[in-house]
């Protein structure tokens, strides 16, 4: 009786597994043949895509934004995964367009560039890329001139952040000469602008900053 016992129970656990089997089959072909991974949800899935995408900070006072800006932001958004320009309030260069206006035209600039953000921030640096959780900031250095003011920030950043990490980038060789101070100061001066600047940065020149 016992054997008998033994050898039904093991047939009906040979018929439950081969029903489980078959339904695993059934699902492997409902899916296209293909095994389906467990889906992350909640922080779990959060953390684990935000720790895989990689962002850059290009921070600037932009006044105005030029075609070596945009140059650079195309250069940036080519190892990225996300860019975020950041305009600077930069009240001790007494910008010639307010900060709501230089952020406006820079996005107006930029409105081409995919994964591009544009934000605006005043104080330090280092709080910006604390507070965007960004991987690192990018400088673009135009001449050999730029790299000992670059460098002397650069190692600032690092001093009241540890891990604030700045990557230079150079323009295309036809922008090399580009600065937004020449730009202004052609403007004012009467010379045109259009081949050096975006054509929103042209327009709204003469929009919010008419000439003398």
């Amino acid at each position: 009786m016992k054997d008998k016992a033994a050898k039904g129970k093991a047939a009906k656990s040979g018929t439950t597994g081969r029903q489980e089997a078959g339904s695993g089959a059934s699902r492997l072909k409902a899916t296209g043949g293909r095994t389906t991974g467990v889906r992350k949800t909640g922080a779990g899935a959060a953390g684990g895509e935000a720790a895989s995408v990689k962002t850059a900070l290009y921070p600037g006072t932009f006044d105005p934004i030029t075609n070596g800006h945009v140059d650079l932001v195309e250069r940036i958004s080519r190892l990225f995964d996300r860019v975020i320009v950041a305009v600077a309030a930069g009240r001790h260069k007494a910008p010639m367009l307010t900060l709501e206006q230089r952020v406006q035209v820079v996005r107006e600039s930029l409105a081409q560039c995919e994964r591009v953000e544009v934000v605006s921030f005043e104080g330090l640096l280092v709080d910006e890329f604390r507070k965007r959780s960004v991987n690192v900031a990018i400088r673009g250095l135009r001449a050999v001139s730029d790299f000992e003011y670059e460098l002397m920030i650069a190692l600032m950043n690092r001093k009241l952040a540890p891990d604030f990490e700045t990557v230079f980038l150079m323009p295309s060789e036809k922008y090399i000469y580009l600065h937004s101070s020449l730009v202004k100061e052609i403007y004012m001066l009467g010379g045109e602008i259009d081949c050096l600047v975006p054509k929103a940065v042209a327009r709204r020149l003469k929009e919010w900053a008419p000439r003398p």
